[in-house]
């Protein structure tokens, strides 16, 4: 038996900002939603997949995201090209996402990958990257990966 990703869970103190950043920002088409007060949640599927679920939001969170502590360090996702991912950093800057660079970056010095790092509405950490495409783009830490610090 060999594992493969399945989907990923997200805690969300508001399940409605949430499921409109996730589905009407980033596009990813609501797939099933829990409406009972204290088991609010919501099924997401990969933007023209096949509605198998990819991610999951539950509202449950009490507080923010905190970076100090052990758990999920970020959520990343890859996109088709570099103009994509510009095109969903000018989404996200209209719905006033916040984001740890300016514009897309170099995952490392000399890098042909890298890609825009920003934070969902509870503060979780987020990337759309690209295999190549960001070369000449800046790189925020040098030969460290910038996904690791942001």
């Amino acid at each position: 038996m060999t594992l493969r990703s399945g989907h990923t869970g997200i805690n969300v103190t508001d399940l409605d900002r949430s499921l409109a950043f996730y589905r009407d920002v980033l596009g990813f088409p609501l797939l099933a939603e829990g409406k009972e007060d204290d088991r609010r949640y919501a099924f997401l599927g990969a933007p023209g997949g096949d509605g198998t679920p990819v991610l999951t939001l539950w509202q449950q969170a009490r507080g923010a995201y905190d970076a100090g502590r052990a758990g999920l360090h970020h959520l990343a996702f890859t996109a088709d090209s570099a103009d994509r991912v510009r095109a969903y950093e000018s989404a996200l800057r209209a719905a006033g996402a916040v984001f740890a660079h300016e514009g897309l970056v170099a995952h490392r010095e000399s890098g042909a990958s890298g890609g825009i790092f920003f934070h969902d509405p509870d503060g979780t950490r987020l990337e759309i990257s690209v295999p190549d495409g960001a070369e000449g783009a800046p790189a925020p830490h040098g030969a460290t990966p910038t996904c690791g610090f942001f």
